[in-house]
């Protein structure tokens, strides 16, 4: 609550990855004290100083420890949900990027116990959020494209 007894909005930045190894993609689940919280693509808060391409980068890194690199921008998406004493209201920006192997390994430290590369149709019903699915579609859709004009491998090595 506020100095005047109502609640506060916090607007919120993070930054994220759907990250794409030979057609698959990275996902990680989370588990808070033993409660099932799901299926979730990495991202994170947008530290001072950072750009948003930065955060994206850390945090996936971070979350998973994959050293990806980012293909294109693919868009936002925004959410609400009740902090402990205020609302925040979320923005995501998330990137496509491309990952040069399969490893991965879920930080502990953030609560994630499983992280692994999954085809498009088990992603996309695994994930949790629907804002995260269309974010997923959406990125894996720039994916096809990419590939189907041979620029997937070639522009992007590395």
């Amino acid at each position: 609550m506020n100095a005047s007894g109502g609640i506060r909005m916090i607007e919120a930045v993070s930054c994220g990855g759907v990250v794409i190894h030979r057609g698959k993609i990275l996902l990680l689940y989370k588990n808070y004290k033993h409660k099932y919280v799901g299926w979730v693509l990495p991202k994170g808060t947008v530290e001072l100083g950072e750009t948003h391409k930065d955060t994206a980068l850390r945090e996936v890194e971070e979350e998973t420890s994959v050293p990806a690199k980012i293909i294109k921008y693919i868009g936002q998406s925004q959410y609400t949900f009740q902090g402990r004493d205020d609302i925040v209201n979320k923005t995501v920006h998330w990137y496509l990027m491309r990952a040069s192997s399969f490893y991965c390994k879920p930080q502990r430290e953030e609560h994630f116990v499983d992280a692994g590369y999954y085809k498009f149709h088990e992603a996309y019903h695994l994930l949790k959020f629907n804002d995260e699915r269309q974010m997923m579609k959406k990125a894996y859709y720039a994916y096809v494209e990419l590939r189907k004009n041979k620029q997937w491998i070639r522009t992007y090595k590395f």
